[in-house]
């Protein structure tokens, strides 16, 4: 992993910054390089831009604004600033930058509920709160916020859109909706979850003068999935490589009425590379099961006496997908889980773990939950998960043991108390919003458990081609319209990097 695929908090940035500083770095040469760094992505994006409005809070996030200012002005840019504090009680390295943005002929306007930002502005920059922020967003940074979102030009956020929660992705209210980040020195674990992708926009990461060393030895929270990993991750086969050497995946689900789920998941899990993939589902399912995909082994699954054979023979269980609530769930349930080996619950799997068996714990199975299950699970509200989400997850990782799969934007991977068992993929896009996605995902997290993968590793490993393989699709074919079947076949090719 590198160094710079980490995720921190705010408060782990802070020490980095301020390790840099101890080491013979001054804080006002990191102030300069985070607004040089910033400039040049703007100008690098918008050439023809002449005209920036910048607008600037207190502290260092307000500096960088300041710096950013100067560097345009001396570069020939048409520069207005908007002060939320006055500059003169700006010290430390933000008092610098001020003196540093007079010196340079900006004019330091103070701002007031008039103000409009006037309509030939080419790009704003948002410099108004740092990553400290946590409370509730109050006047005036509110209605300069608002100000900001009305306007039609581009807004570029330093270090992170004010408003938005570095550490949990949360909205404290009022937040810029960003189209570029440029976030300094680490990447911050909020820019990544929770509703964080609504307001970031792309996120640009400009590590400014903090040593490579410094970041490999200091605390993190996680790591952000890259497609790179891939090619080290899934297990390489030898030409003597048959089915057997594979995995056996056992999918189960299905009532009446829902057997298009869990033939998606077996399809999908034959895809990725399970040697051999059974479905036992309703005697209905049988026929388009086999028309859909006639190398998967088809069972009817009348009652749980039905699995206990097909079970023993199974590498791992993925169980839950269109399996209903009811007594023909319920009894399939017992029979999984009375059986050893890993499993992977999903959907109606998730409501009966909860009902049934809210105790048991255990490291070899993913629990694949969104949102809404999640909070039914912990007996909590939505919202409660919505607002930290990585608390959400770990309490249930704490709670039930295993790998914890939390869907949604920013899908965050927890198996365990340290940074090294935690993940967020940055992959997806809002063509997901359709029925099937989730069970797509629980057939690629269990074809790669099946061929060898830890939980962990096949729980990360399949979110990150799950999340790639629907934005290879919208690429090519758009958003509006996508479905869950259509990913098979680019997953299939992220399986396979290099080719």
């Amino acid at each position: 992993m590198m160094a710079n695929a980490r995720l921190y908090s705010a408060g782990q940035v802070q020490a980095l910054d301020q390790s840099t500083i101890a080491q013979g770095v001054p804080g006002f040469t990191l102030m300069m390089q985070a607004g040089r760094a910033a400039l040049d992505e703007i100008v690098r994006r918008w050439p023809a831009a002449r005209r920036l409005c910048i607008l600037c809070g207190g502290g260092n996030n307000g500096g960088d604004g300041y710096v950013v200012a100067a560097l345009a002005r001396r570069q020939g840019l048409e520069v207005q600033l908007l002060a939320l504090r006055a500059p003169d009680q700006l010290q430390g390295e933000a008092g610098e930058a001020v003196r540093f943005a007079r010196e340079s002929g900006v004019i330091i306007e103070n701002w007031h509920q008039d103000v409009e930002i006037p309509v030939d502005t080419d790009v704003i920059v948002d410099a108004l709160l740092g990553t400290g922020t946590r409370g509730e967003i109050r006047a005036p940074f509110d209605d300069a916020i608002a100000c900001i979102n009305r306007s039609s030009a581009p807004v570029v956020a330093l270090d992170i859109p004010s408003g938005l929660n570095a550490d949990t992705g949360a909205l404290l209210g009022e937040t810029v909706e960003a189209v570029l980040t440029v976030t300094f020195i680490a990447r911050k674990f909020g820019l990544y979850t929770g509703q964080a992708p609504d307001v970031t926009g792309e996120i640009v990461l400009a590590p400014l003068a903090v040593a490579e060393s410094t970041l490999s030895e200091s605390d993190y929270v996680g790591e952000l999935l890259e497609a790179a990993r891939l090619q080290g991750t899934l297990p390489r086969r030898r030409p003597t490589t048959h089915k057997g050497h594979c995995g056996h995946l056992l999918v189960v689900g299905g009532q009446p009425g829902f057997g298009g789920s869990t033939i998606m998941s077996a399809e999908t899990a034959a895809r990725l590379g399970a040697g051999l993939v059974s479905l036992a589902t309703a005697s209905v399912h049988i026929p388009p099961a086999l028309t859909r995909c006639p190398e998967m082994m088809v069972h009817e699954a009348r009652n749980g006496l039905d699995l206990e054979s097909l079970v023993d023979k199974a590498t791992a269980v993925l169980i839950g997908p269109g399996l209903g609530q009811g007594a023909w769930g319920q009894g399939l349930m017992q029979t999984v889980m009375n059986a050893a080996g890993p499993r992977l619950v999903d959907a109606d799997g998730l409501h009966l773990l909860a009902a049934g068996y809210a105790g048991e714990r255990r490291d070899d199975w993913i629990l694949t939950p969104h949102p809404g299950e999640a909070a039914m699970l912990l007996d909590c509200s939505v919202a409660e998960v919505q607002a930290d989400r990585y608390q959400a997850a770990l309490n249930l990782h704490r709670r039930y043991g295993g790998v914890i799969v939390l869907k949604g934007a920013g899908t965050l991977v927890i198996g365990g108390e340290g940074p090294e068992a935690c993940f967020i993929s940055p992959f997806s896009n809002p063509g997901m919003a359709s029925g099937g996605m989730g069970d797509v995902l629980g057939g690629m997290i269990a074809s790669l458990l099946v061929q060898g993968l830890s939980p962990l590793e096949a729980a990360a490993s399949g979110v990150l081609i799950h999340g790639l393989a629907a934005d290879d699709a919208a690429r090519e074919h758009g958003e509006r319209g996508l479905l869950a079947s259509d990913l098979a076949c680019y997953a299939r090719r992220r399986a396979n990097p290099g080719r």
